[in-house]
């Protein structure tokens, strides 16, 4: 009975670790959550699919942004330094290149407890780009970069009285190309990661035992930067600009972003104030190392450090050794526990001999021995990195993909062409090792991208393309290198697409570990495919895509949801008792600057001193009126009103006598079937 409860507690007290999980990096620690402008939420890397030579990084932040939330909108901070880090050489200390950001906030018009109004913007934010190469200083390549607000509504963003413009507009004219040729979009996107959080915190309920997978982040936003980069602006020095082949070594770079702040802030009555030296108070590699891993009461200090700290600091590695999860995916240990895993099981006696289960010695046992002479678990090859001790059976696998990189040697190809043997020579499918100790986001950039609208693309990355080499004739019959569909995926980088919770579950089941040969405990000298393996493969969360589409060309992000559409209520008010001018406006959610209606106007001079005409065409005849308002909607002149046959007209507004300031003429067609409004400047 003793026994029982203590599994009961043991069992309890594990599940409360695994409430932190699978939200990639949204408020996955007790600090950053208390700072979201500063958290760090995911990391992308990965060859950009319509312009090849070039790389795509994206980093985004501010987690779990309600469409609607105003009036004080989430959007950068000032005073926090966001840099994208890049490392491609491991012999070199620290990164080789990083870009930083930093940013500054203006409001257009204190006057209002609106964001935008009348063409001005309040928490408006705008950007200095820099870049550092190999350590030297940062230096400027783009200046007074503009984000583009939160998409608040149509009215705020489409209409006269907002900005006039739609917000593909806006994002257009926020993608620039910087002074060293780099092309870069900073602002609001849709949150591109997908899961069923609500399924994941309730204990593990991922899927859902009642069938009802839900994505958590569907209609959130997040704030991006995308920077896409030449990819020779990437390589280390010495690199051809050729690669050799697809895995070439030489392509390899590691990836992570971070934030920073200074060390003290003093508020006084208002105002506040940062000064002090600048710390790292939130950073990101690889997606989920931080939630899932990392247990509670170290996910400040990971959050602190840099992937170079890791090389010599080994507190964190046994997390990665015998990780908390796969005690939930062991009959023997707390399997019963978590349900939703049922389909993965690692394995406890992969071909008969080799047992994987948290406390076990995986392949220690083969260590020293000629078994493992000149593969990688060879201390003469890469030293003791991947075979470290007894009691750390995950050190071959999970280890190196959060910490080097895999390398396209044996025993990490696939086990076509080996015989059984899983440390023989197989059939190269990855080759992103940089070994220089730190949780990265790692991507060989000489891999080709696989066509986003292929038949073969896949959201599995590389667990699609290892079972296409093992199982499709095309690829399993030739242990040679050839380019397999979806070798760019994750973990080989991470593309928007790539549905990286459940990879990182098949993985920490044990399916990398098959893939080389290590077989699934079913395995009887048949075919590989077991029932076992089958499980793992068609294991789901239940969520498998993004709740919108992405966008073909960059910022391949999808656009920011919008506060009045059905993801911030859906709106449904109706002109109530309105003065003429606002009244008029209600049904506004257009463009003007590119009229769909049957009336096309303009006026000029504008900004006038004396007069401004205002001239406008009709495709048909209508019922017109035109009519001038102040800023309160003080109806000042009628110009015009009635029914007019299709043409030109010109009509002269005088404002002699009227204050400088910004004044509106309102032409409506019909009474009111289509509005346009001028803006007039009286200077």
């Amino acid at each position: 009975m003793k026994l029982l409860i203590n599994k009961c507690l043991a069992t309890l007290f594990l599940l409360a670790f695994l409430t932190s999980a699978y939200a990639s990096s949204h408020r996955e620690a007790p600090l950053i959550a208390e700072d979201p402008l500063a958290d760090n939420v995911d990391l992308y890397a990965f060859r950009s699919p319509d312009r090849p030579n070039t790389v795509t990084l994206i980093a985004t932040y501010v987690p779990l942004q309600l469409p609607q939330g105003g009036p004080n909108y989430f959007s950068f901070g000032e005073n926090i330094r966001y840099e994208i880090h890049i490392d491609n050489d491991a012999s070199t200390p620290g990164d080789d290149v990083t870009y930083r950001v930093e940013f500054s906030m203006k409001n257009e018009d204190p006057s209002t407890f609106f964001n935008i109004r009348l063409g001005k913007q309040n928490l408006k934010m705008t950007y200095t780009l820099y870049r550092s190469d190999h350590g030297g200083p940062f230096i400027k390549i783009l200046v007074n970069g503009k984000v583009p607000p939160t998409n608040i509504g149509s009215r705020s963003i489409e209409s006269a009285v907002g900005l006039n413009k739609s917000y593909e507009q806006l994002i257009k004219q926020a993608t620039y190309y910087t002074a060293t040729g780099e092309r870069v979009y900073v602002g609001p996107s849709d949150d591109p990661f997908f899961v069923d959080l609500g399924g994941a915190f309730d204990l593990g309920d991922l899927p859902r035992q009642n069938g009802n997978a839900r994505d958590g982040l569907a209609c959130k936003n997040v704030s991006a930067i995308a920077i896409q980069v030449p990819i020779s602006y990437l390589l280390k020095k010495g690199t051809k600009r050729q690669p050799d082949n697809i895995l070439d070594p030489n392509y390899v770079i590691g990836v992570w972003a971070s934030a920073s702040r200074q060390t003290t802030r003093t508020l006084t009555k208002g105002e506040v104030s940062y000064s002090g030296d600048w710390v790292q108070v939130s950073r990101l590699g690889m997606p989920l190392t931080n939630e899932v891993v990392i247990p509670v009461g170290m996910k400040d200090y990971w959050n602190s450090i840099t992937p170079y700290d890791e090389i010599a600091d080994q507190t964190l590695d046994p997390f990665f050794y015998n990780p908390e999860l796969a005690l939930y995916m062991d009959d023997d240990l707390f399997g019963g526990a978590v349900p939703a895993f049922s389909k993965l099981r690692i394995q406890r006696n992969a071909l008969g001999a080799f047992d994987f289960g948290n406390g076990q010695d995986g392949l220690f046992g083969l260590k020293g021995s000629s078994a493992v002479a000149g593969t990688a678990l060879d201390d003469a090859i890469f030293g003791t990195l991947l075979l470290p001790g007894p009691g750390m059976p995950r050190s071959v696998d999970l280890w190196p993909i959060f910490h080097t990189g895999v390398p396209n040697f044996p025993p990490y190809q696939l086990a076509t062409g080996k015989n059984g043997n899983p440390l023989a020579a197989g059939k190269p499918f990855i080759n992103n090792f940089l070994p220089n100790g730190g949780d990265m986001l790692r991507l060989n950039m000489a891999v080709p991208a696989t066509p986003r609208n292929s038949p073969e693309f896949s959201s599995m990355g590389i667990i699609n393309a290892a079972v296409l080499g093992l199982t499709d004739p095309k690829y399993a019959s030739s242990s040679k290198l050839e380019f397999i569909p979806n070798m760019d995926g994750f973990p080989n980088g991470r593309r928007l697409e790539d549905d990286v919770t459940r990879i990182e579950l098949q993985v920490v089941s044990g399916v990398a570990l098959a893939a080389i040969g290590l077989w699934y405990d079913d395995f009887s000298g048949g075919s590989p495919v077991t029932q076992d393996l089958l499980d793992v493969l068609t294991y789901t969360t239940g969520v498998e895509s993004n709740d919108v589409p992405f966008k073909k060309g960059f910022p391949y992000l999808a656009s920011p949801h919008a506060g009045d559409s059905s993801c911030g209520g859906t709106a449904s008010s109706k002109p109530g008792q309105q003065d003429a001018f606002f009244g008029g406006l209600s049904g506004i959610n257009q463009d003007i600057s590119t009229p769909k209606s049957s009336v096309y106007s303009t006026n000029y001079p504008n900004p006038f001193k004396t007069a401004t005409t205002i001239r406008y065409s009709l495709d048909a005849a209508a019922e017109v009126n035109v009519s001038v308002f102040d800023q309160r909607g003080r109806l000042l002149n009628n110009l015009t009103d009635g029914v007019q046959d299709a043409g030109e007209y010109e009509l002269r507004f005088e404002g002699t006598d009227l204050p400088p300031g910004l004044y509106f003429a309102r032409i409506s067609l019909d009474q009111g079937r289509e509005v346009q409004i001028l803006k007039l400047i009286k200077q």
